[in-house]
């Protein structure tokens, strides 16, 4: 019982140690771009089509309009990073780096021109749509226990995948959560169908 409870606590401190660092980055960056840049390392988010800004697809999850902003991605993106690493933090880093190249590549496709993009938003989307693809693909209690608390804690933001709603990258949102579907169908392992042995015939 110890050892378990020593388990827990040391996997415990891995998960806040990934998602604190996390979180700090972003805030930090969010304070260096106000502080000393005024506001303008935002223009370093992913611009679609624009072969010079391939790298925004990697910054952009990191910049922000603004305090509000990033203060209303960082619950959302805790809480449903947390249930992505509850099980193994390698899902985690996967599920993270589809959303941010799927989503990141989705919107520079297929983003309006002379438009930038940036927030965590992709990612929160992602994280999302892992979780609930994931309860889909493998069928499990746990996996599917974990897509019901997403969907209740946040499947309201789904509408945001959808156009029409002015300064919102719906394009991030719905290729991020792309991303996520994507990881959950290579983190679950595909099902083989059971081996049955032929059946016997006399002759």
């Amino acid at each position: 019982m110890r050892a378990l409870a020593r388990d827990l606590t040391r996997i415990a401190g891995v998960q806040t140690a990934i998602l604190g660092s996390c979180v700090l980055l972003a805030w930090s960056v969010e304070l260096v771009d106000r502080v000393a840049y005024g506001g303008s390392l935002d223009r370093y988010g992913i611009q679609p089509r624009n072969v010079a800004g391939w790298w925004g697809i990697l910054a952009a999850p990191l910049l922000h309009v603004g305090w509000l902003h990033l203060a209303a991605n960082t619950i959302p993106f805790v809480v449903l990073g947390w249930l992505v690493m509850l099980r193994r933090v390698s899902d985690f880093v996967v599920v993270t780096a589809l959303a941010i190249l799927i989503g990141g590549i989705g919107v520079w496709v297929t983003g309006a021109a002379n438009s930038v993009h940036v927030g965590a938003s992709g990612l929160i989307f992602g994280y999302l749509g892992y979780l609930l693809a994931r309860g889909y693909f493998e069928r499990s209690l746990w996996a599917v226990l974990l897509g019901v608390a997403a969907l209740i804690l946040y499947g309201g933001v789904l509408w945001g995948v959808l156009p029409g709603q002015p300064g919102i990258s719906w394009e991030g949102h719905l290729f991020g959560l792309v991303g996520g579907v994507a990881a959950a169908r290579v983190l679950v392992p595909t099902r083989r169908p059971a081996l049955h042995a032929a059946p016997l015939k006399s002759r």
